[in-house]
Order: structure tokens, then sequence, then C-alpha cells
């Protein structure tokens, strides 16, 4: 699904809802490739927004953004959150990512059921996906 389908998904579940969907995400966010899983994650990949600890690996190959990503499993939402951002974006060409949304949440209709610091987390998130995107024009 892609962040729209997302978006229109989400749209018509109260906020509980919403979360219980988020939370059900989490088991979605695929593991991490052999070689990033044999090295120690390295700190320039950290969301520093993020207080969970969040590891984005976002790059561009053939034109096409390629993401993975660890949260801890004791983070639900959070890792939620990165596997509904991660599940539909990766592999995708950039092309069509020309407008990717720093206010996620607000477009997923989360803004009420998640804080500040989640919200925040959510935009650093998005702010290195489109660092790379842009990057790689």
């Amino acid at each position: 699904m892609t962040l729209n389908d997302w978006a229109l998904e989400l749209a018509d579940l109260d906020d509980r809802d919403r979360m219980e969907t988020i939370v059900e995400l989490a088991e979605t966010l695929p593991p991490l490739s052999a070689d990033k899983q044999a090295a120690p994650l390295p700190e320039s990949c950290r969301v520093q927004e993020c207080q969970t600890p969040v590891y984005l690996f976002a790059e561009v190959r053939d034109g096409l953004l390629i993401l993975e990503a660890d949260v801890p499993r004791k983070s639900p939402i959070v890792r939620g959150l990165v596997a509904l951002v991660v599940t539909s974006l990766n592999q995708q060409p950039i092309d069509q990512l020309r407008d990717l949304p720093l206010d996620l949440l607000e477009k997923l209709h989360l803004t009420t059921a998640l804080g500040m610091t989640r919200q925040q987390g959510v935009r650093g998130l998005m702010q290195r996906i489109r660092h790379a995107v842009e990057s790689s024009r």
C-alpha cells in the first residue's frame, strides 16, 4: 500500500482503531539484510529525532528508493510507524517520491493520537528519506 492508501484506510477509523492498526503493522517490518545484521548499527544511520533507537538505511539504487530499518520490538508503536513508511516506500521509483510529506502523521490522521515527541521522530524519519531522494538527483 502507498502512503495515500494508508491515509484513506485510517481516515474512517477512530484514534483507538488507528493505533491498533499501527501496532499490528509492527510485525510487518522486514528484518535487516544479512550484511547490515552482521555489523554494528552505525550511529550515522540513527534517526536522532526519535527517542526510541531507530536506525534507517536509505539509499537510491537504479532509480529506486531502498529502505531498511531497525526498531526494537519493545516499541510497537514506533516500529509500526516505521514499518508503514518502509513497506510503503521501499523499492519505489524516486521520480514518484517528489512530494514526500514531512507531516506524515497529519496525513495519516494520527496527530491527536500521538504526542509531539513521536511527531518529531516521524518528521525526522521522513526528512532523512527526502534527503536520500533529493541527493540522488
